[in-house]
């Protein structure tokens, strides 16, 4: 210890009764982790201020809660794909923070498939609904890759291969078919079906036993129609759930954005500017869900 050190704790001492209670004795390896930790502090709160980018208008706000808050089931991305259909630029982080949070959580993520050949293969897949009777009906849904779009669909109580293949036959009329029908291996696919199938020239590919993430966009928008509509409603007959099904994939078809399509629709929907007028919702499939577009006053 130099004498000008000296010279400090002999000033303190005579000065400062209590100047040992705060002398405390520390490492140098101490005083760097100290000196990191404010080196990140410090950025850290020069990161969380961002003063160049402006506050996104109270009206844009509210139509985030408002779209979120109508359409629980909606997640960020989808929201982000109706606001740019609507003409509105914002990013995803915005959408992400000014939503309306859901009670339950969001559904998990699905597995894509097959995406060489995508414009020449649909996928062919059933589901079960049960109705208020305790009857179950079987729905038969033939589903295009290309964009996602639900080609064909009918409800039946008594599914068998022979009804099944004329099924297809309805879908794909005046050789339209396409070169790749995609399945599992339930035995209503029996021998009439498959010689149907192959009378259209279609070749068949089969799913592995016990692999439905192989046929993942049926099972995807069979899970949609669950999730969005089915699960909200009870069906009463084999009418009613044909009925509640139209509505819905006229509803996917026109105005449901998706992801995998780079937040369009199946049917192409054009982008309305702001210049068009207000943003105005309308109810679809029973008001369980909305559809958004711009009118003038």
């Amino acid at each position: 210890m130099c004498s000008s050190e000296r010279l400090l704790w002999s000033w303190l001492a005579r000065h400062w009764a209590r100047w040992r209670e705060l002398l405390v004795f520390v490492q140098s390896a101490t005083v760097l982790a100290w000196q990191r930790a404010r080196f990140r502090d410090h950025w850290a709160r020069l990161s969380r201020r961002d003063p160049d980018r402006p506050a996104i208008p109270k009206e844009l706000r509210e139509l985030v809660r408002d779209i979120s808050a109508a359409n629980p089931q909606w997640g960020s991305p989808r929201i982000l794909g109706e606001l740019r259909k609507l003409g509105i630029p914002v990013a995803q982080s915005t959408v992400e923070k000014y939503r309306v949070r859901p009670r339950r959580p969001s559904s998990p993520s699905w597995r894509a498939f097959l995406k060489s050949h995508m414009t020449e293969i649909v996928a062919l897949d059933f589901f079960t609904m049960p109705t208020v009777g305790f009857k179950v009906l079987f729905v038969l849904v033939v589903l295009a890759h290309r964009r996602r779009k639900v080609v064909h669909f009918n409800v039946t109580a008594h599914p068998t291969a022979q009804r099944t293949a004329q099924q297809l036959v309805e879908a794909f009329p005046w050789e339209t078919a396409p070169k790749y029908l995609l399945r599992d291996r339930d035995a209503v696919y029996g021998e009439r079906f498959q010689r149907r199938v192959a009378n259209l020239g279609i070749e068949q590919v089969l799913t592995g036993p016990r692999s439905l993430w192989q046929n993942a966009y049926a099972e995807r928008v069979i899970g949609s129609s669950r999730r969005e509509c089915l699960g909200q409603v009870m069906v009463f007959n084999e009418g009613h759930l044909r009925r509640l099904l139209t509505s819905y994939f006229r509803y996917y078809h026109r105005w449901r954005t998706h992801l995998s399509l780079a937040m369009d629709c199946p049917e192409p929907r054009p982008v309305l500017p702001p210049d068009r007028g207000a943003v105005v919702a309308f109810p679809e499939v029973g008001g369980l869900h909305h559809h958004y577009e711009r009118m003038a006053a």
